[in-house]
């Protein structure tokens, strides 16, 4: 039920949970400064992640119906987990070594146009024409915004692309995150569904980090990576998950999802004050045009916006 005597109250949540996932990016281009590779640094704040999800699992246990899951979908689960959850999570991390904070959250933004086109290509469903006007000036806006970061770049222009690429496509994992995630939180609910695919998310962290680096590279890192760390484990994915469950049931997914578009926003202002990135007309206009495509779109047919989606990004 709907809090009457606090009117503001689900939209300041909301508010609030997507400026403090907007900072994730910032906190891995400082922690990059430390020369510390992708997979050490996701394991990192996984495994400072983890209790509170496992937590939360436990919680959710006792809360909800007892489990009514078949095979299929305890495979759709690892899957979603694994490739949707801890993959575009890679992708997103990996993209940023070579583009601009800024960069990133507008391209991963676009993901509720993602979701539409998914929808309409493998669940045949009809985009209407303000989904159209929502991913066209979308994709108007990413491409203003890359070329911007292009420009700036210079000679590195080519490994830009590489990020904005890798970033895309982090995008695009994420969008078919969402859309499988719709068809599993009902059987088990948004608390529950969050809290496992979190989990196994973090396991597939560790294998990976495991097969790929030492634990003497998650031992001996500078005293700052860790703290960046912990501090993109609370407040770009703990924090902002319980938030964004608590404002959409005071204020629905529609009204949410409006809200959150300041999240592309959020992430220039603080790339500007803390990393020193410009920010330019261009830019300025790319950024609106993306916010743009995403109200469309949120007014029309707002993609699930849930625990899942605000912790994993």
């Amino acid at each position: 039920m709907k809090d009457s005597t606090h009117p503001y109250y689900g939209a300041m949540l909301v508010l609030i949970s997507s400026v403090a996932i907007s900072s994730k990016a910032i906190m891995v281009k400082l922690a990059y400064v430390y020369h510390i590779d992708t997979e050490t640094l996701i394991a990192l704040r996984m495994a400072f992640a983890m209790p509170f999800f496992i937590g939360l699992g436990w919680w959710a246990m006792q809360q909800d119906t007892p489990l009514t899951m078949s095979v299929k979908d305890w495979l759709s689960l690892l899957v979603l987990a694994t490739v949707g959850g801890y993959g575009s999570m890679w992708l997103n991390f990996e993209g940023l070594r070579y583009v601009s904070a800024g960069l990133e959250r507008v391209i991963l933004f676009i993901y509720p146009a993602l979701v539409v086109a998914m929808s309409a290509v493998f669940l045949k469903h009809t985009i209407t024409r303000r989904e159209w006007f929502a991913m066209v000036t979308s994709y108007a806006g990413v491409v203003l915004v890359v070329l911007h970061d292009v420009e700036l770049a210079g000679l590195g222009s080519q490994q830009t692309l590489y990020g904005a690429w890798l970033v895309l496509l982090s995008a695009i994992v994420y969008a078919g995150y969402l859309l499988g995630s719709g068809q599993l939180i009902p059987k088990l609910g948004a608390s529950r569904f969050t809290a496992l695919t979190m989990t196994l998310a973090a396991l597939a962290s560790g294998c990976h980090f495991g097969a790929s680096g030492s634990f003497t590279a998650m031992i001996g890192q500078p005293q700052a990576v860790y703290v960046l760390a912990l501090l993109m484990a609370l407040i770009a994915t703990v924090l902002p998950a319980v938030l964004m469950n608590l404002g959409i049931h005071q204020l629905g997914s529609r009204k949410a999802a409006l809200i959150s578009a300041v999240g592309p926003v959020a992430t220039i202002v603080l790339a500007y004050l803390f990393l020193g990135e410009t920010v330019s007309w261009i830019q300025g206009m790319g950024t609106a045009l993306v916010l743009v495509g995403v109200m469309a779109v949120s007014l029309e047919s707002t993609p699930p916006i849930s625990e899942a989606s605000a912790a994993k990004a």
